[in-house]
Protein backbone atom coordinates (compact mmCIF):
# COMPACT_ATOMS: atom_id res chain seq x y z
CA UNK A 1 0.00 0.00 0.00
CA UNK A 2 1.50 3.34 -1.01
CA UNK A 3 1.62 6.34 1.33
CA UNK A 4 -1.50 7.94 -0.10
CA UNK A 5 -3.59 4.78 0.08
CA UNK A 6 -2.41 4.21 3.64
CA UNK A 7 -3.21 7.85 4.43
CA UNK A 8 -6.70 7.50 2.97
CA UNK A 9 -7.25 4.32 5.03
CA UNK A 10 -6.15 6.09 8.22
CA UNK A 11 -8.43 9.00 7.38
CA UNK A 12 -11.39 6.64 6.95
CA UNK A 13 -10.64 5.23 10.41
CA UNK A 14 -10.37 8.75 11.83
CA UNK A 15 -13.83 9.52 10.45
CA UNK A 16 -15.24 6.48 12.27
CA UNK A 17 -13.97 7.86 15.59
CA UNK A 18 -15.31 11.28 14.61
CA UNK A 19 -18.72 9.74 13.98
CA UNK A 20 -18.60 8.26 17.49
CA UNK A 21 -17.92 11.77 18.84
CA UNK A 22 -20.94 13.22 17.15
CA UNK A 23 -23.05 10.32 18.40
CA UNK A 24 -22.21 11.00 22.04
CA UNK A 25 -22.30 14.80 21.85
CA UNK A 26 -25.44 15.24 23.92
CA UNK A 27 -25.55 11.82 25.54
CA UNK A 28 -24.54 11.92 29.20
CA UNK A 29 -24.63 8.12 29.26
CA UNK A 30 -21.10 8.29 27.80
CA UNK A 31 -18.44 9.55 30.21
CA UNK A 32 -15.99 12.26 29.18
CA UNK A 33 -13.24 9.62 29.21
CA UNK A 34 -15.02 7.75 26.42
CA UNK A 35 -15.54 10.96 24.47
CA UNK A 36 -11.91 11.97 25.09
CA UNK A 37 -10.69 8.58 23.90
CA UNK A 38 -12.48 9.00 20.58
CA UNK A 39 -11.12 12.55 20.22
CA UNK A 40 -7.61 11.20 20.80
CA UNK A 41 -8.13 8.35 18.35
CA UNK A 42 -9.59 10.58 15.63
CA UNK A 43 -6.74 13.07 16.04
CA UNK A 44 -4.05 10.39 16.10
CA UNK A 45 -5.37 8.72 12.96
CA UNK A 46 -5.89 12.03 11.14
CA UNK A 47 -2.37 13.22 11.94
CA UNK A 48 -0.92 9.89 10.83
CA UNK A 49 -2.89 10.20 7.59
CA UNK A 50 -1.52 13.73 7.16
CA UNK A 51 2.01 12.42 7.70
CA UNK A 52 1.37 9.87 4.94
CA UNK A 53 0.44 12.74 2.60
CA UNK A 54 3.95 14.10 3.21
CA UNK A 55 5.49 10.67 2.67
CA UNK A 56 6.61 10.51 6.31
CA UNK A 57 6.64 7.20 8.13
CA UNK A 58 5.13 7.69 11.55
CA UNK A 59 6.27 5.96 14.72
CA UNK A 60 4.00 3.58 16.65
CA UNK A 61 2.90 6.14 19.23
CA UNK A 62 -0.21 7.68 20.73
CA UNK A 63 1.72 10.87 21.61
CA UNK A 64 -0.04 13.62 19.68
CA UNK A 65 2.70 16.19 20.36
CA UNK A 66 5.30 13.88 18.86
CA UNK A 67 3.19 13.34 15.75
CA UNK A 68 2.39 17.04 15.31
CA UNK A 69 6.08 17.87 15.72
CA UNK A 70 6.92 15.56 12.82
CA UNK A 71 4.38 17.39 10.66
CA UNK A 72 5.63 20.78 11.76
CA UNK A 73 9.21 19.82 10.86
CA UNK A 74 7.94 18.84 7.41
CA UNK A 75 6.53 22.34 6.95
CA UNK A 76 2.85 21.70 7.72
CA UNK A 77 0.89 24.42 9.48
CA UNK A 78 -0.16 22.57 12.63
CA UNK A 79 -0.54 25.65 14.84
CA UNK A 80 -4.35 25.46 15.09
CA UNK A 81 -4.17 21.86 16.26
CA UNK A 82 -1.76 22.11 19.20
CA UNK A 83 -4.62 22.38 21.73
CA UNK A 84 -5.65 18.84 20.74
CA UNK A 85 -2.42 17.52 22.30
CA UNK A 86 -4.21 17.58 25.67
CA UNK A 87 -6.13 14.49 24.53
CA UNK A 88 -3.01 12.30 24.50
CA UNK A 89 -3.82 11.34 28.08
CA UNK A 90 -7.03 9.69 26.90
CA UNK A 91 -5.14 7.18 24.76
CA UNK A 92 -4.24 5.02 27.73
CA UNK A 93 -4.00 6.77 31.08
CA UNK A 94 -7.54 8.11 31.39
CA UNK A 95 -8.98 4.72 30.51
CA UNK A 96 -6.91 2.59 32.87
CA UNK A 97 -5.59 4.65 35.77
CA UNK A 98 -7.54 5.58 38.87
CA UNK A 99 -7.79 9.26 39.68
CA UNK A 100 -8.29 10.37 36.11
CA UNK A 101 -11.92 9.33 35.94
CA UNK A 102 -13.13 12.60 37.46
CA UNK A 103 -11.97 15.48 35.31
CA UNK A 104 -11.60 18.93 36.83
CA UNK A 105 -14.06 20.31 34.30
CA UNK A 106 -16.33 18.59 31.82
CA UNK A 107 -15.09 18.52 28.26
CA UNK A 108 -16.66 21.03 25.89
CA UNK A 109 -17.81 18.37 23.47
CA UNK A 110 -19.20 20.64 20.76
CA UNK A 111 -15.99 22.70 20.71
CA UNK A 112 -13.81 19.61 20.48
CA UNK A 113 -15.94 18.14 17.71
CA UNK A 114 -15.37 21.31 15.68
CA UNK A 115 -11.62 21.16 16.38
CA UNK A 116 -11.48 17.57 15.14
CA UNK A 117 -13.67 18.46 12.14
CA UNK A 118 -11.14 21.18 11.18
CA UNK A 119 -8.24 18.73 11.49
CA UNK A 120 -10.02 16.18 9.30
CA UNK A 121 -10.72 18.83 6.65
CA UNK A 122 -7.09 19.96 6.68
CA UNK A 123 -5.88 16.38 6.40
CA UNK A 124 -8.24 15.64 3.52
CA UNK A 125 -7.02 18.75 1.70
CA UNK A 126 -3.39 17.80 2.22
CA UNK A 127 -3.93 14.26 0.92
CA UNK A 128 -5.79 15.58 -2.13
CA UNK A 129 -3.13 18.21 -2.91
CA UNK A 130 -0.16 15.90 -2.43
CA UNK A 131 -1.58 12.95 -4.31
CA UNK A 132 -2.16 14.96 -7.48
CA UNK A 133 1.25 15.45 -8.88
Amino acid sequence: MDDFEHGRAMLRKAHKDFNALTGVLDNSLFADEIFGFHVQQAVEKAVKAWLCAYGIAYPPTHDLARLLTLLEKAGADVEPFWPLVQFTIFAVQARYEDGLADLDEPLERAVEIENVRALLATTEKSIAENSVG
